[in-house]
């Protein structure tokens, strides 16, 4: 900052305290005196507390060159210099259930409506890498999310759908590279030009540790594993996101907004430690690590947690790992409204609750937006859902005119003073993690879980003593509701048979020593810390191995992983 800039951000904030203090001692004294405050502090959903009003005082807090400009580091307005003046966020609904041609019709319908992204939910047991003729998934084969055992799957999943012209996120985790290697093998079966693909599997295997308990291998191999799937893309994919590093299961598992974002970035820190051992230059895979957040109830916080999550993040890549390039520093996000602050009670405020989300999100600068249907407190959403939810950012998109500035609200007192004050909170949690001998260190001593319960439970408490309204549920509440009833989605109780039937009929027909072989390689490969997974586990996927036949494979090299209880 120039002296002339410290001379007149000085000199306004000098005259802006002794307004306030005047204030306070005149009209803000009498007016408390005839009509106190509803409490006597205020503070946001973090703790963060929150003044009366905001001033020049406060926004002196803030130097210009750490608010700078959209497209320009540290980020903190955006990471592109025109944002949605040039291009709108990708608005990705998610969709997934049954077989793959069940979710095939309903990605169709969807963009039939103007999705203009994909986004894919797997059923229970494609997620934790069990085959659906398993005795464990009786029951779950695509109830919530699409059932994908071989490639013959991800063929019905994406039939008629060019995968060079639509970008596809896979809501996927520990078995993320197998799905990964199917979408690689059907994309080569089509002649389509690797490079070409666009869009991202969430891989983020250390957030399941830490929140989402969705795991199969131990925290160290399964890294590898995430490696193996960065790398392969820097080389291969180069528009492809092999990771998107995820705040938004550790939010829904009862973080606050500050330990969402700083407990990602100490994700992040881990994933860029362990790429750059193998070898591979920052500024080579950098720029294609993306990232996922939920957007919350407290509106200005949210706001504020994805400008600072932005600046927080260019200051790591920067001075932490020395990248160069602009888009190394560069945070794009994903977001999708909070699935925990939906209710049963009174289900139709949760539009409301999501639009006001969403408006969030875009003020915040997302790249990408998932909106929640009305219905999922209840079950997966049904298609009307889908189309209003959808609506929901169309009309944000088309009809308030937000997207015609840049980072409106940047430049607010409260909304500067507040980024600020968010970005010193997560460094100050990362120094604590970098004492601690970093995130996996942090995460099998149990330290991050740790933290995320005693949130949870603060949280609990404040909603059950009515501290933290919630409308329908502990205001407002109806005894009796009208409007109760509601028409969810239908599980097909011949979806289980009808995918084991193809399961079954692929293994018949497919070269059985060849499979065999190539799992006797797979594993050969795994032992070999300096190998890539990736290719071998594409020619697997390609000769018909199925999920479940190379999730086991390893779990006799590599062991399952059971976490040491948190108390």
């Amino acid at each position: 900052m120039s002296e002339t800039d410290d001379a007149l951000n000085g000199s306004a904030s000098d005259r802006a305290r002794r307004m306030l203090e005047e204030w306070e001692a005149d009209e803000l004294a009498a007016f408390l005196a005839r009509q106190p405050e509803g409490r006597e502090e205020y503070e946001t959903a973090s703790g963060v507390p929150v003044k009366r009003v905001y001033t020049a005082v406060d926004g002196a807090r803030t130097a210009l060159e750490d608010i700078g400009l959209p497209g320009r580091y540290p980020f903190t307005r955006g990471p592109y210099p025109t944002m949605y003046r040039g291009r709108l966020w990708t608005m990705r609904q998610i969709a997934g259930f049954g077989t793959g041609a069940d979710t095939n019709r309903r990605f169709k319908y969807l963009i039939a409506q103007g999705q203009t992204g994909l986004s894919t939910d797997f059923d229970m047991p494609t997620l934790m890498g069990y085959d659906s003729d398993h005795p464990m998934c009786v029951g779950e084969v695509g109830r919530e999310g699409v059932a994908v055992d071989t490639l013959d799957d991800m063929e019905a999943l994406f039939e008629g759908i060019d995968l060079t012209r639509v970008s596809v996120s896979m809501t996927i985790n520990p078995s993320a590279w197998i799905l990964l290697a199917m979408y690689v093998a059907l994309a080569e079966q089509r002649g389509d030009d690797l490079n070409q693909l666009s869009g991202t599997i969430q891989n983020d295997i250390l957030k399941e540790y830490i929140a989402q308990k969705e795991w199969i291998y131990p925290p160290r191999p399964s890294m590898r594993i995430v490696r193996d799937t960065i790398v392969y893309a820097a080389r291969h994919m180069k528009r492809y996101n092999p990771v998107n590093i995820s705040g938004y299961h550790i939010s829904e598992a009862g973080a606050t907004a500050v330990q969402e974002a700083a407990f990602t970035m100490a994700n992040a820190i881990a994933y860029v430690e362990e790429v750059v051992k193998a070898g591979i230059p920052v500024d080579d895979f950098a720029p294609r690590l993306a990232y996922y957040f939920v957007s919350q109830a407290d509106f200005f916080e949210e706001v504020a947690k994805f400008r600072a999550v932005r600046r927080v993040y260019a200051k790591i890549m920067k001075d932490r790992f020395g990248a160069v390039k602009p888009e190394s520093m560069r945070l794009r996000f994903h977001c999708q409204t909070a699935a925990a602050t939906l209710t049963k009670p009174q289900h139709k405020v949760n539009v409301i609750r999501t639009a006001y989300q969403a408006l969030a999100a875009v003020l915040g600068g997302a790249q990408s937006l998932h909106t929640n249907g009305l219905d999922e407190a209840f079950a997966i959403p049904t298609e009307e859902a889908m189309k209003l939810a959808l609506r929901t950012q169309q009309v944000i998109a088309d009809e308030t005119n937000v997207t015609a500035v840049i980072d409106p609200l940047g430049g607010s007192y409260y909304i500067e003073s507040l980024t600020t004050e968010m970005e010193e909170r997560i460094f100050a949690i990362l120094d604590e993690v970098d004492r601690m001998g970093g995130t996996l260190k942090a995460i099998e001593d149990g330290w991050f879980q740790k933290e995320i319960a005693d949130s949870a439970y603060a949280f609990a408490l404040k909603k059950a003593n009515g501290e933290r309204p919630v409308i329908g549920v502990n205001k407002y509440v109806e005894e009796e509701e009208k409007d109760a009833a509601i028409e969810t989605h239908p599980y097909d109780p011949q979806t289980e048979s009808r995918q084991i039937e193809t399961l079954r009929r692929v293994r018949s027909q497919r070269d059985g020593g060849r499979v065999a072989r190539l799992l006797e390689d797979l594993k050969a490969v795994a032992a070999d810390e300096d190998a890539n997974i990736m290719p071998v586990t594409i020619e697997l996927v390609k000769a018909r191995a199925s999920m479940g036949e190379i999730v086991e494979s390893l779990k006799e090299l590599w062991g399952t992983y059971r976490e040491t209880p948190v108390i």
